[in-house]
């Protein structure tokens, strides 16, 4: 009874618009009143809070700081020069740069939508210009940023590693592998447009150029050395990684000695409202958690799939079938703090590691930031590009049909995600 309340309350109350966090926050309100009275209501407030300032979390707004810093200070500039000069002589280069920057860039921000929002104000209108179609620009710049969001640092990891208690720097590590698996298929699917619709290439391949960009990008290389060689190399944690990033980042800045304050500050103004709308969610799943947990909720579900099947692989088809269709309308923030805690459990008693299936709940997500009605990703391309979701969405299939076959290849093959994890710290 009071379980299909608080689900109608939820849906109700997400089906006026209202933002997920209040609506969470609300049916858990709703939910501990009508089970324990309105006097269990007196500690909620640090519940939340307590919930909220967990330390891990802290990465989150340091990372995305360390993103709009690289933007502002000419570093993305002369990172898309580089892979320019790189792959920009095969015709449609510039949709193969775009996938290479973007997976340089998740390794400082770890935010899909701050990837696309930067990479794609710079990127989508030069293709636009050279004769690219609007909708393939955003296509290709979208599913690279969400393939790069399994790059660490990964802000869904770090989410995902706090719900469920697992290791944020294995998860860190498990991503790299089907990180760059992921972007040679994207750039595969990138050239084989290329070549039926004969876009562009750009200059001539240059050795001096490439030495000259090389050496220009040299400082700005440095940044995902100290960062991840620092939480691979175990000197630093994960959170601290990410305040390495924004000194590591201003650093490199002064060094260029080239700073767009206007852009820095909508950069940081835009960071720290994502930033909050997460915490908020936070506080907000402490509160329907402890619901859920009370009224066993979560036992009770890995009771009922053990009972249908015990095998892992099975278990995790349903699973992924389950957050392929959340991913349709949940951000992937929410999906995370929403479901991870009730399905751990069951990853737990099947016997998954939960490492392994952080990697398979990230993928599963970024797959969601490109499939409407929510596509947060897909839309911030289409507003960059001028383009129709619907007509983005059709040059997008063969895209995420690449990110599916990673995600069902990490799912069913788990020493490709796991051989760096068992290397490093097993």
């Amino acid at each position: 009874m009071v379980l299909g309340s608080i689900f109608l309350a939820l849906v109700a109350m997400v089906c006026i618009n209202m933002p997920i966090a209040i609506a969470l926050a609300l049916s858990a309100v709703l939910a501990i009143a009508m089970t324990d009275g309105f006097s269990a209501l007196v500690t909620i407030a640090l519940d939340m809070y307590a919930g909220a300032k967990s330390f891990s979390l802290t990465a989150i707004p340091m990372f995305v700081l360390a993103g709009a810093i690289m933007n502002a200070t000419g570093i993305t500039r002369r990172l898309i020069a580089f892979v320019s000069a790189i792959v920009g002589f095969v015709r449609g280069g510039l949709s193969m740069v775009t996938i290479g920057v973007s997976l340089f860039f998740a390794e400082i921000s770890g935010s899909a939508v701050a990837d696309v929002a930067a990479i794609g104000s710079i990127l989508i209108p030069s293709m636009k210009k050279r004769g690219y179609p609007a909708p393939f620009a955003a296509a290709v710049t979208s599913s690279a940023a969400s393939l790069a969001i399994i790059i660490p640092p990964s802000i869904p990891m770090i989410l995902y590693g706090v719900s469920a208690g697992a290791s944020i720097e294995q998860l860190f590590v498990a991503g790299i592998v089907p990180g760059l698996i992921g972007a040679g298929g994207l750039m595969g699917v990138a050239y084989f447009f290329a070549r039926r619709y004969n876009f562009p290439k750009e200059a001539a391949f240059e050795s001096a150029k490439l030495r000259r960009t090389f050496i220009d990008a040299l400082p700005a290389f440095a940044l995902p050395l100290i960062i991840l060689g620092g939480i691979f190399g175990g000197f630093v944690t994960a959170t601290e990684g990410a305040g390495l990033a924004v000194v590591a980042a201003i650093l490199v800045g002064l060094w260029y000695r080239e700073v767009d304050w206007g852009q820095l500050k909508e950069a940081m103004l835009e960071g720290g409202i994502q930033t909050a709308v997460v915490m908020l969610l936070v506080a907000s799943s402490i509160l329907m958690g402890s619901y859920l947990t009370t009224a066993r909720v979560p036992q009770e579900l890995a009771a009922g799939i053990l009972d249908l099947t015990t095998n892992k692989y099975l278990i995790l088809l349903i699973l992924n079938v389950f957050f392929l269709v959340i991913g349709f309308f949940l951000h992937s923030s929410a999906a995370i703090i929403l479901v991870v805690p009730i399905i751990v459990p069951l990853i737990n008693q099947a016997g998954i590691d939960p490492v392994h299936f952080g990697l398979v709940v990230t993928l599963n997500l970024a797959i969601g930031q490109q499939t409407p009605p929510v596509a947060s990703v897909l839309i911030t391309a289409c507003s960059i590009a001028k383009a129709n979701i619907w007509d983005v969405s059709r040059w997008n299939l063969p895209f995420v049909a690449v990110l599916l076959f990673v995600l069902f290849l990490c799912t069913y093959v788990p020493a490709i995600p796991m051989f760096l994890v068992d290397a490093f710290y097993r």
